[in-house]
């Protein structure tokens, strides 16, 4: 299939709009966005500068906004379309080191709530994922070992997601298969958000009994 690549900052209007006009200039048409730019900074509250929380939340929380919301005309004149924003379990559940980032990840959550109550009646569709840890560059950039072996020890499946297992949810929701689907959260992650506190000593008894 054909490919367009468009170098922008989705945290500056301009930028968004010459991509999505870009987009529809060169395709006709825009079916489904995908809302996955991020950045993260993990650091305590007190070292968390105002710089670095307006970065994350203008790329995090600012930019789905301003995507869905140069998007969305493009998709009614052929229709509607279908939306996903990407959030994170650290938008459903706080941890340390995260205020910046949790924050701007329920963000996303409660943006496509919003979007979905208001776009949904016009045709177009709108949810989210919130995956879990899965084994990308930013993951491995801030996840040694005994943080890895943490997340195992909480993840009923024992394990990191991949790209791929996130990229077919994505595919679901894009797809007319979800075409009764609209402002859903959907966690993408082993079963670690639902579970809460991992118990590692009774799994390791429930493989001996």
């Amino acid at each position: 299939s054909e490919v367009l690549c468009i170098v922008a900052d989705v945290s500056k209007p301009e930028d968004v709009q010459r991509a999505v006009d870009q987009t529809a200039e060169h395709f006709g048409r825009l079916d489904g966005l995908v809302n996955n730019a991020g950045i993260a900074d993990f650091g305590p509250i007190a070292q968390t500068s105002l710089e670095i929380w307006n970065a994350i939340m203008a790329t995090n929380l600012t930019g789905p906004y301003l995507m869905v919301q140069a998007a969305a005309p493009v998709m009614l004149r052929s229709g509607g379309g279908a939306i996903v924003n990407i959030a994170s379990i650290s938008g459903h559940r706080a941890s340390t080191l995260r205020t910046a980032y949790g924050t701007s990840k329920a963000g996303v959550i409660h943006l496509t709530k919003q979007q979905a109550a208001e776009l949904g009646n016009q045709g177009i569709r709108v949810n989210c994922i919130c995956p879990g840890p899965v084994n990308t560059a930013m993951a491995m950039k801030v996840h040694d070992d005994a943080i890895r072996q943490s997340y195992h020890d909480n993840i009923p499946l024992n394990r990191y997601g991949t790209e791929r297992e996130i990229a077919e949810a994505i595919h679901f929701l894009i797809c007319d298969k979800a075409s009764y689907i609209n402002g859903q959260v959907l966690s993408v992650d082993g079963g670690f958000e639902s579970t809460g506190i991992g118990l590692p000593d009774l799994r390791a008894k429930q493989g001996n009994a």
